[in-house]
């Protein structure tokens, strides 16, 4: 059976509900969790006439403020776990592709199953869109299991 599974969050309701039932799923089966969140790079047009020194302070901004939603986020399924008292630890990676970056970290952590939400979008917006969940689903050659 699984025994460490890769639990990626975005902070969204839908998230909330696969780390609730992640966590639940993982007391079940003895496994412990490991919480990633990916933020992305901070990205800025630089027009002609701008301060290098302005870009370089927002960018600082970008990445502190990234860095404090992050732990919030992480620290909320962290301790939900705990209470569950299920091992988990958490890990923040910046990167422009979410879903490279949980495949990667899964690989790197040894987990053998990574448990996330689906969005659920349809049709044309699921098409546009795209989905780091379809993305991990495509890309990864660790299993996946999908919460609704």
């Amino acid at each position: 059976m699984y025994k460490h599974i890769m639990l990626p969050v975005d902070g969204s309701e839908l998230s909330q509900k696969a780390a609730k039932e992640c966590i639940t799923f993982a007391k079940a089966i003895g496994a412990r969790i490991s919480v990633i969140h990916v933020v992305s790079h901070f990205h800025f047009a630089i027009e002609e006439g701008f301060s290098s020194a302005v870009v370089r302070k927002l960018q600082e901004e970008h990445e502190e403020e990234s860095r404090k939603a992050a732990q919030k986020i992480l620290v909320g399924v962290q301790t939900l776990a705990k209470a569950s008292g299920v091992e988990c630890s958490t890990l923040s990676v910046i990167g422009d592709s979410p879903y490279e970056e949980i495949i990667k970290d899964a690989k790197k952590q040894k987990c053998d199953l990574i448990m996330m939400a689906s969005h659920g979008r349809r049709g044309l917006e699921g098409l546009l869109l795209g989905s780091e969940t379809a993305k991990v689903l495509t890309h990864s050659r660790i299993p996946v299991l999908v919460v609704r």
